[in-house]
Protein backbone atom coordinates (compact mmCIF):
# COMPACT_ATOMS: atom_id res chain seq x y z
CA UNK A 1 0.00 0.00 0.00
CA UNK A 2 1.25 3.48 -0.90
CA UNK A 3 2.03 6.00 1.80
CA UNK A 4 0.36 8.74 -0.27
CA UNK A 5 -3.18 9.06 -1.61
CA UNK A 6 -4.37 11.44 -4.34
CA UNK A 7 -7.36 13.36 -3.02
CA UNK A 8 -9.63 16.07 -4.38
CA UNK A 9 -11.23 18.25 -1.70
CA UNK A 10 -14.91 19.31 -1.99
CA UNK A 11 -13.78 22.75 -3.19
CA UNK A 12 -11.76 21.24 -6.04
CA UNK A 13 -8.17 21.16 -4.76
CA UNK A 14 -6.31 18.01 -5.83
CA UNK A 15 -3.21 17.09 -3.85
CA UNK A 16 -1.06 14.20 -2.60
CA UNK A 17 -2.17 13.36 0.95
CA UNK A 18 0.41 11.56 3.10
CA UNK A 19 -1.20 8.53 4.74
CA UNK A 20 1.86 6.79 6.18
CA UNK A 21 3.38 7.31 9.61
CA UNK A 22 6.08 9.99 9.64
CA UNK A 23 9.06 8.54 11.52
CA UNK A 24 12.65 9.79 11.20
CA UNK A 25 11.69 11.88 8.12
CA UNK A 26 10.41 8.78 6.29
CA UNK A 27 6.87 7.68 5.44
CA UNK A 28 6.23 4.29 7.03
CA UNK A 29 3.70 1.69 5.89
CA UNK A 30 1.82 -0.47 8.41
CA UNK A 31 -0.53 -3.42 8.10
CA UNK A 32 -3.28 -1.70 10.11
CA UNK A 33 -5.28 1.26 8.80
CA UNK A 34 -7.86 3.78 9.98
CA UNK A 35 -10.61 5.13 7.74
CA UNK A 36 -10.99 8.88 8.01
CA UNK A 37 -14.53 10.09 7.31
CA UNK A 38 -15.91 13.26 5.77
CA UNK A 39 -18.45 14.22 8.49
CA UNK A 40 -20.63 16.15 6.05
CA UNK A 41 -21.26 13.11 3.84
CA UNK A 42 -20.30 10.09 5.94
CA UNK A 43 -18.05 8.89 3.13
CA UNK A 44 -14.51 7.61 3.55
CA UNK A 45 -11.94 10.18 2.42
CA UNK A 46 -9.01 7.76 2.59
CA UNK A 47 -7.33 5.27 4.92
CA UNK A 48 -4.27 6.24 6.96
CA UNK A 49 -1.69 3.93 8.49
CA UNK A 50 -2.28 3.08 12.16
CA UNK A 51 0.66 3.00 14.58
CA UNK A 52 1.29 -0.02 16.79
CA UNK A 53 3.33 0.04 19.99
CA UNK A 54 6.36 -0.95 17.89
CA UNK A 55 5.93 2.13 15.71
CA UNK A 56 5.72 4.29 18.82
CA UNK A 57 9.00 2.72 19.97
CA UNK A 58 10.56 3.47 16.58
CA UNK A 59 9.42 7.09 16.67
CA UNK A 60 10.64 7.62 20.24
CA UNK A 61 14.00 6.08 19.36
CA UNK A 62 14.33 8.36 16.32
CA UNK A 63 13.45 11.42 18.43
CA UNK A 64 15.94 10.49 21.16
CA UNK A 65 18.73 9.98 18.63
CA UNK A 66 17.86 13.30 16.99
CA UNK A 67 18.04 15.02 20.38
CA UNK A 68 21.62 13.81 20.80
CA UNK A 69 22.81 14.82 17.34
CA UNK A 70 24.64 18.06 16.67
CA UNK A 71 22.42 18.96 13.72
CA UNK A 72 19.68 19.72 16.28
CA UNK A 73 21.03 20.02 19.83
CA UNK A 74 24.26 21.55 18.57
CA UNK A 75 22.65 24.47 16.76
CA UNK A 76 21.86 27.89 18.19
CA UNK A 77 18.48 29.22 19.24
CA UNK A 78 18.60 31.55 16.25
CA UNK A 79 19.00 28.57 13.93
CA UNK A 80 16.05 26.81 15.56
CA UNK A 81 14.10 30.01 15.02
CA UNK A 82 14.96 29.89 11.32
CA UNK A 83 13.34 26.45 11.05
CA UNK A 84 10.23 27.64 12.87
CA UNK A 85 9.93 30.73 10.71
CA UNK A 86 10.28 28.63 7.56
CA UNK A 87 7.46 26.36 8.76
CA UNK A 88 5.33 29.44 9.48
CA UNK A 89 5.82 30.67 5.93
CA UNK A 90 5.08 27.26 4.41
CA UNK A 91 1.81 27.11 6.34
CA UNK A 92 0.97 30.59 5.07
CA UNK A 93 1.82 29.56 1.51
CA UNK A 94 -0.44 26.49 1.70
CA UNK A 95 -3.17 27.99 3.88
CA UNK A 96 -5.99 27.45 1.36
CA UNK A 97 -5.08 23.78 0.88
CA UNK A 98 -4.61 23.14 4.61
CA UNK A 99 -7.94 24.82 5.35
CA UNK A 100 -9.58 22.67 2.65
CA UNK A 101 -8.14 19.52 4.23
CA UNK A 102 -9.31 20.61 7.67
CA UNK A 103 -12.84 21.46 6.50
CA UNK A 104 -13.15 18.13 4.68
CA UNK A 105 -11.78 16.02 7.55
CA UNK A 106 -13.15 17.96 10.51
CA UNK A 107 -16.37 19.55 9.22
CA UNK A 108 -15.67 23.18 10.15
CA UNK A 109 -16.64 26.05 7.84
CA UNK A 110 -13.81 26.56 5.34
CA UNK A 111 -13.38 30.33 5.47
CA UNK A 112 -14.85 31.43 8.80
CA UNK A 113 -13.02 28.85 10.94
CA UNK A 114 -10.42 26.90 8.98
CA UNK A 115 -8.63 29.75 7.18
CA UNK A 116 -9.41 32.74 9.39
CA UNK A 117 -8.86 30.99 12.72
CA UNK A 118 -7.09 27.64 12.68
CA UNK A 119 -4.59 27.93 9.84
CA UNK A 120 -3.92 31.65 10.16
CA UNK A 121 -3.26 31.33 13.89
CA UNK A 122 -1.12 28.21 13.42
CA UNK A 123 1.17 30.15 11.09
CA UNK A 124 1.29 32.97 13.64
CA UNK A 125 2.14 30.55 16.46
CA UNK A 126 5.21 29.23 14.62
CA UNK A 127 6.25 32.79 13.77
CA UNK A 128 5.84 33.83 17.42
CA UNK A 129 7.98 30.99 18.76
CA UNK A 130 10.55 31.55 16.02
CA UNK A 131 11.10 34.93 17.67
CA UNK A 132 11.47 33.39 21.13
CA UNK A 133 13.95 30.66 20.17
CA UNK A 134 17.06 32.84 20.63
CA UNK A 135 15.73 34.71 23.68
CA UNK A 136 15.47 31.84 26.18
CA UNK A 137 18.07 32.81 28.73
CA UNK A 138 18.97 32.00 32.31
CA UNK A 139 19.16 34.24 35.34
CA UNK A 140 22.17 35.43 37.32
CA UNK A 141 21.55 35.76 41.06
CA UNK A 142 24.16 38.02 42.63
CA UNK A 143 25.76 38.51 46.05
CA UNK A 144 23.17 41.03 47.20
CA UNK A 145 20.75 38.12 47.55
CA UNK A 146 22.97 35.25 48.64
CA UNK A 147 25.59 37.02 50.68
CA UNK A 148 29.20 37.97 50.04
CA UNK A 149 31.18 35.74 47.72
CA UNK A 150 28.27 33.64 46.56
CA UNK A 151 26.60 33.48 43.19
CA UNK A 152 23.96 31.31 41.59
CA UNK A 153 22.49 31.08 38.14
CA UNK A 154 19.78 29.25 36.25
CA UNK A 155 20.39 27.67 32.85
CA UNK A 156 17.20 26.63 31.00
CA UNK A 157 17.83 23.41 29.10
CA UNK A 158 15.67 21.25 26.82
CA UNK A 159 14.38 18.11 28.49
CA UNK A 160 14.56 15.74 25.51
CA UNK A 161 11.77 13.97 23.65
CA UNK A 162 8.24 15.25 24.21
CA UNK A 163 5.18 13.09 23.53
CA UNK A 164 2.10 15.01 22.39
CA UNK A 165 -1.51 13.90 21.93
CA UNK A 166 -4.02 16.22 20.27
CA UNK A 167 -7.85 16.10 19.91
CA UNK A 168 -10.14 16.00 16.89
CA UNK A 169 -11.72 19.43 17.19
CA UNK A 170 -8.73 21.74 16.50
CA UNK A 171 -6.27 19.37 14.79
CA UNK A 172 -3.98 21.85 13.06
CA UNK A 173 -4.12 24.63 15.63
CA UNK A 174 -3.52 22.26 18.57
CA UNK A 175 -0.58 20.81 16.69
CA UNK A 176 0.99 24.26 16.41
CA UNK A 177 0.43 25.02 20.10
CA UNK A 178 2.29 21.87 21.08
CA UNK A 179 5.03 21.48 18.49
CA UNK A 180 6.19 25.10 18.12
CA UNK A 181 7.17 25.76 21.78
CA UNK A 182 8.76 22.30 22.07
CA UNK A 183 11.00 22.97 19.08
CA UNK A 184 11.76 26.55 20.10
CA UNK A 185 13.20 25.26 23.37
CA UNK A 186 15.30 22.58 21.67
CA UNK A 187 13.25 19.45 22.28
CA UNK A 188 12.23 16.72 19.84
CA UNK A 189 8.66 15.57 19.30
CA UNK A 190 6.52 12.49 18.83
CA UNK A 191 2.93 13.61 18.17
CA UNK A 192 -0.13 11.38 17.92
CA UNK A 193 -3.07 12.90 16.09
CA UNK A 194 -6.70 12.06 16.72
CA UNK A 195 -7.82 8.94 14.88
CA UNK A 196 -10.89 10.97 13.80
CA UNK A 197 -9.00 13.84 12.12
CA UNK A 198 -5.46 12.74 11.14
CA UNK A 199 -5.06 14.36 7.73
CA UNK A 200 -3.81 17.87 8.47
CA UNK A 201 -1.17 16.60 10.92
CA UNK A 202 0.22 14.29 8.24
CA UNK A 203 0.28 17.16 5.75
CA UNK A 204 2.15 19.21 8.36
CA UNK A 205 4.81 16.48 8.49
CA UNK A 206 5.31 17.04 4.77
CA UNK A 207 6.01 20.72 5.49
CA UNK A 208 8.52 19.81 8.20
CA UNK A 209 10.46 17.79 5.66
CA UNK A 210 10.29 20.62 3.13
CA UNK A 211 11.53 23.07 5.77
CA UNK A 212 14.65 20.93 6.18
CA UNK A 213 14.16 19.90 9.82
CA UNK A 214 16.77 17.27 10.71
CA UNK A 215 15.47 13.73 10.67
CA UNK A 216 13.79 12.53 13.83
CA UNK A 217 13.13 15.99 15.27
CA UNK A 218 9.38 15.78 14.49
CA UNK A 219 7.57 12.46 14.22
CA UNK A 220 3.83 12.24 13.46
CA UNK A 221 1.78 9.14 14.20
CA UNK A 222 -1.81 8.28 13.34
CA UNK A 223 -3.26 5.76 15.73
CA UNK A 224 -5.79 4.82 18.36
CA UNK A 225 -5.54 6.09 21.90
CA UNK A 226 -5.79 2.63 23.40
CA UNK A 227 -2.70 1.50 21.46
CA UNK A 228 -0.40 4.28 20.32
CA UNK A 229 -1.61 6.91 22.80
CA UNK A 230 -1.36 4.68 25.86
CA UNK A 231 2.10 3.45 24.91
CA UNK A 232 3.32 6.99 24.26
CA UNK A 233 2.06 8.18 27.65
CA UNK A 234 3.75 5.34 29.50
CA UNK A 235 6.94 5.23 27.45
CA UNK A 236 10.07 5.30 29.68
CA UNK A 237 12.11 7.19 27.07
CA UNK A 238 9.69 10.10 26.81
CA UNK A 239 10.58 12.96 29.15
CA UNK A 240 7.28 14.85 28.94
CA UNK A 241 3.75 14.18 27.77
CA UNK A 242 1.36 16.95 26.68
CA UNK A 243 -2.31 16.13 26.15
CA UNK A 244 -5.50 17.93 25.17
CA UNK A 245 -8.77 16.02 25.41
CA UNK A 246 -11.25 14.52 27.83
CA UNK A 247 -10.81 14.63 31.59
CA UNK A 248 -11.16 10.85 31.81
CA UNK A 249 -8.35 10.24 29.31
CA UNK A 250 -6.23 12.93 30.96
CA UNK A 251 -6.45 11.03 34.23
CA UNK A 252 -5.34 7.83 32.52
CA UNK A 253 -2.39 9.65 30.96
CA UNK A 254 -1.34 11.04 34.33
CA UNK A 255 -1.45 7.52 35.80
CA UNK A 256 0.59 6.12 32.92
CA UNK A 257 3.18 8.88 33.17
CA UNK A 258 3.57 8.37 36.92
CA UNK A 259 3.87 4.59 36.65
CA UNK A 260 6.68 4.68 34.08
CA UNK A 261 9.30 7.34 34.79
CA UNK A 262 7.53 10.23 36.55
CA UNK A 263 7.71 12.23 33.32
CA UNK A 264 6.53 15.82 33.24
CA UNK A 265 2.85 16.12 32.34
CA UNK A 266 0.78 18.95 30.86
CA UNK A 267 -2.97 18.29 30.65
CA UNK A 268 -5.70 20.42 29.10
CA UNK A 269 -8.84 18.52 30.00
CA UNK A 270 -12.54 18.86 29.47
CA UNK A 271 -12.56 21.86 27.15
Amino acid sequence: MSTFSKITTPNGKTYEQPVGLFIDNEWVHTDATINTINPSTGEVICSVQAASTKHVDDAVKAANIAFERDDWSGISGAQRGDYLYKISQLIKRDQELIASIEAMDNGKPYEKECINVDVEQASAVFKYYAGWADKITGQYIGTEVLGSGRIAYTDPSPIGTVGQIIPWNFPFLMLSWKIAPALATGNTVVLKSSEITPLSALYFAKLCKEAGLPKGVVNILSGYGRDAGAHLASHPNIQKIAFTGSTFTGGKIMEAAASSNLKNVTLECGG
